[in-house]
């Protein structure tokens, strides 16, 4: 079970489960599971916050991309559709799979999407398949596979994976804030990442951030209630101060300027909602190719969702001794088919976002949370100036503060005596940062798993579905040779 360092900072005490009070308590099982309805809100308000920013960044990366027919989508269209999918996927993963995981369009799948699938066709056909690929992974949750494959992974590695997206996450939140920036290539140093700007920290937005963390660090040790809430947001209002009396360039701040905006509603553009061609894409590359392409998408989002699901699950205490979570099966079905609506509506693999625990940590244990997060994506349709007010230098703080939290709760529960498990699970925590991807760090670890126990003659304990799985990351791994071997450019 997870550690009491799972637990947040205003929790009642263990097993303490008050009878409900209304039909809201019971629906979502707030009180059987510890929680109550204010700290459901504030959990979904914090996660709002900490994932607020894909309405800016998806448009940017979709819209960086061009087809092969030159076409570029449109902005307005692309935010629309970022929060619509991103509001209604959210909700119905918190009526249906009642967990406080929050869904939006997946970084690195978009990039795939923008980068890899739209230059070989258009972009209807490049949604379509990402449609296929959530068709497909809602077939294998029908199936009952992709739980199996879940419960395949060893214990030890579930407690990494939930580390290393602990890892994962505080590196984004420092990328983010500008604390941590890539060093420039043409500086020719083998250190990819350095301390601030040329190794030092300068200006007022990382300055914000240090002040956060210290000041959210703070409120979670002094045991503060709504301690990641209160700093997000006390330190967007000192954020919008600073850059009203300083006058800072936009481009300190990043993608999203702490300023009131000059307006507050903006008419939502629903254009690309449906713009899709199911089996376009294989007209226009071949199937071998557009098989490999679907396949793509499918093996990233499969495991980073159940990257993020087992991450979250454990922090927020909703799985057993033997790693299981209730409705697991709905949350997985949940999770398969926002694939295929985040392609239907054009933008991109809707999936599981890390950044749930933001809320995890202020206190979520129930899909309220979610009904929360979702309701601020649907009121960003058109509320979109003020959905994009808070930096991320106010509230990437809660990642890094919600990072240490999953490293205490899971680390000592590895069994680092047996070096079969506890090497992979050290390559699968360092793998997801350090490659910036959930799925190649469990990757990583499944491969490293399998092979560290044929070496030892322990082969035969390694679940035949676990085999199946190491071979498709090994596929995955090798698609470069592999599509050059097939005369793929």
């Amino acid at each position: 079970m997870p550690s009491s360092a799972s637990t947040p900072v205003d929790s009642p005490p263990p097993h303490h489960h008050p009878s409900p009070e209304n039909p809201l308590d019971r629906f979502f099982k707030i009180s059987e599971r510890g929680s109550t309805i204010s700290r459901e809100i504030r959990g979904g308000l914090a996660t709002f916050f900490a994932m607020a920013y894909i309405i800016v960044l998806n448009p940017i990366i979709l819209g960086s991309g061009v087809d092969k027919y030159g076409h570029h989508l449109d902005t307005a269209q692309l935010v629309t559709a970022t929060a619509l999918l991103a509001g209604l996927t959210t909700v119905l993963m918190g009526v249906i799979g009642n967990v406080p995981i929050a869904l939006a369009a997946g970084l690195g799948i978009n990039a795939v999407v923008s980068l890899q699938l739209a230059p070989k066709m258009s972009w209807p056909d490049a949604m379509g398949m990402v449609v296929l690929a959530g068709l497909v992974l809602m077939i294998l949750v029908a199936s009952g596979l992709r739980q199996r494959v879940l419960d395949a992974i060893p214990a030890g590695l579930r407690r990494a994976i939930a580390i290393g997206i602990g890892l994962f996450i505080a590196l984004i939140g420092l990328v983010d804030a500008g604390f941590v920036t890539r060093n420039p290539d043409a500086a020719h140093t083998t250190v990819p990442l350095g301390l601030g700007t040329g190794g030092r920290l300068e200006g007022w937005p990382v300055l914000i951030f240090v002040i956060g963390l210290a000041f959210t660090f703070v409120l979670v040790i002094r045991k503060a209630k709504g301690a990641i809430l209160i700093g997000i947001v006390t330190m967007t209002v000192i954020a919008i101060v600073v850059n009203a009396v300083e006058d800072i360039p936009g481009k300190a701040w990043g993608l999203t300027v702490p300023e009131v905006p000059s307006k507050i509603v903006d008419t939502p553009d629903f254009g690309l909602i449906g713009d899709v061609s199911l089996f376009g894409g294989f007209h226009e590359v071949g199937v071998i190719t557009g098989c490999l392409f679907v396949f793509t998408v499918l093996l990233s989002a499969f495991f980073d969702a159940m990257g993020t699901i087992i991450g979250v699950g454990e922090e927020a205490g909703l799985t057993d001794e033997n790693g299981q979570m209730p409705g697991m099966g709905k949350v997985l079905m949940v999770d398969s088919a926002a694939v295929a609506a985040g392609g239907l509506g054009s933008a991109s693999a809707t999936t599981c976002f890390v950044e749930s625990t933001a809320g995890v940590g202020e206190g979520a244990r129930t899909g309220l949370a979610n009904v929360v997060t979702g309701g601020l994506f649907l009121l960003a349709l058109v509320f979109t100036p003020l959905a994009t007010v808070v930096p991320s230098q106010a509230a990437t703080p809660a990642l890094l503060v919600v990072g240490f939290l999953i490293m205490a709760a899971n680390v000592r529960e590895i069994d680092w005596s047996d070096y079969t498990v506890a090497a992979p699970a050290f390559l699968t925590m360092i793998s997801m940062p350090f490659t910036y991807s959930i799925t190649n760090g469990i990757g990583i670890g499944v491969l490293s798993f399998i092979l560290f126990r044929a070496a030892t003659g322990r082969f035969r304990t390694v679940p035949w579905l676990l085999n199946a799985v190491g071979f498709c990351f090994l596929v995955y791994f090798l698609l470069g040779p592999i599509e050059e071997a097939l005369g793929v450019s």
